[in-house]
Formats: structure tokens, sequence, C-alpha cells
């Protein structure tokens, strides 16, 4: 689940409405994202995540594998914690300083220090907080606007590893983003479906923070 936590936290920033029309331009559809969701303090949005192998693509085949549904919780600046239901339950919880991955099944938890992480989780919170610098991090192309959808490709600048680009698709009617697909070097797609988010205002206290239960084995990685 790790590897797919970094890419998710790549990309999870793209979750809020956009205020646009079907004739607007890529740049004003980012306006409207800093403009409406700059100053939201907090978020939770489900998800579901797959995967399509280039092998799968060849043959024809959209199924996906590894799937997963949860949900994912965000404060300003920098506070997240990432809550997998299915298919076994799984927590990742960042307090900006340490990020603690707990997996009960093997009574198991991973702790890093969130350095480790550090490109990932300062994006998202400079997304989450109105898209800062985003166009200077990505080479940004508007590729189609038809049958009520925008499709948005972003190419990361400088490159990132294992992450050739990311493709977005926003539904008109609602003026939201309904699927994240990350694109692998090798051609594999990791495709996030996603539902409505909802602002929130306020967490209980220590809601982003975790304690190791007891008896857990606890593995410090890199």
């Amino acid at each position: 689940m790790m590897r797919i936590l970094k890419i998710f936290l790549l990309c999870v920033f793209f979750f809020a409405p956009l205020p646009a029309s079907a004739d607007e331009s890529l740049h004003s559809i980012l306006q409207g994202i800093s403009k409406h969701y700059g100053n939201l303090p907090g978020l939770v949005i489900p998800y579901e995540r797959g995967i399509i192998t280039k092998t799968m693509q060849m043959m024809g085949d959209q199924e996906k594998s590894d799937f997963a549904t949860g949900k994912l919780f965000f404060k300003s600046p920098n506070l997240l914690r990432i809550e997998q239901e299915t298919p076994n339950p799984e927590s990742v919880i960042t307090n900006g300083q340490t990020l603690w991955w707990h997996v009960p099944k093997k009574n198991t938890v991973y702790r890093f220090r969130s350095g480790n992480l550090g490109r990932e989780l300062k994006l998202l919170g400079d997304i989450f907080q109105g898209l800062r610098g985003v166009e200077e991090s990505f080479m940004a192309v508007l590729t189609d606007q038809g049958e009520g959808r925008y499709r948005i490709e972003l190419t990361p600048k400088p490159p990132w590893p294992e992450v050739s680009n990311i493709v977005i698709t926003v539904l008109q009617q609602e003026y939201r983003i309904a699927v994240v697909e990350i694109h692998n070097l090798i051609g594999g797609i990791t495709r996030f479906t996603l539902g409505p988010p909802t602002g929130k205002k306020d967490f209980d206290t220590g809601f982003f923070e975790f304690t190791p239960p007891e008896g857990a084995k606890i593995i410090e990685s890199e």
C-alpha cells in the first residue's frame, strides 16, 4: 500500500468541484479552484482505487486489479488521514511530522518521518490551500472537453520517479472531478474514482495523531 499511498498523495488534490463552462480555458478552470477552495479548512472524500496493467490494456481488459475503497480526510495545511475500508482495513495518518501506516491484519505499524514523503505532503497541502504553484509544477493540457466532461493531462516538471503523467476527468454538469488516472513509466494505470467531496471545519482532537496498539510490531521505515 505504501507505493500506492505515495502516488495517491500526488494526485488527491484534484478532488474539488470546478466552476467551469464547456468553452472555458484550462487556466480559468485552475483559477476557479483557487478562488472557491483556497480557504477550505478540511475535506472528507470517498474513493475507489484500481490498477490496470499494460498487459490488461493490450488485451482490451479494463477490469481493475488490487481494488480498494476508503475515505480520505484532510485538514489544512498538512494533516492527512486515509482509511482504507476494503478489501482489508488499513490506516495512513500523518500529523505533518510523522507518518504511520497501520496494517491491523498483520498487527504491524510502519513509521516514517514525513520528510521522506516531503514533496508529496507539501504538494498536497499547497494544492488544498488554493493550487499554490501548481502551474509551475506541471505542464497541463486540456485534451478534451466533449460529451459533458473535461479531460486534463498533467505532466510533472521536473519528472517524478515512476509517474509519467496524470489524467483527470471532470464532469461538466456537476463541476467536479470524477476520475484521476496515474500513468506509470511502464504503461500501467492506477485509477481513482472519486465521490463528492464534503467540506469539514473541525475534526475531533487527536484525529490526526496515532498511538500504536499494544503488542503491535513497529517498523521504522525509510
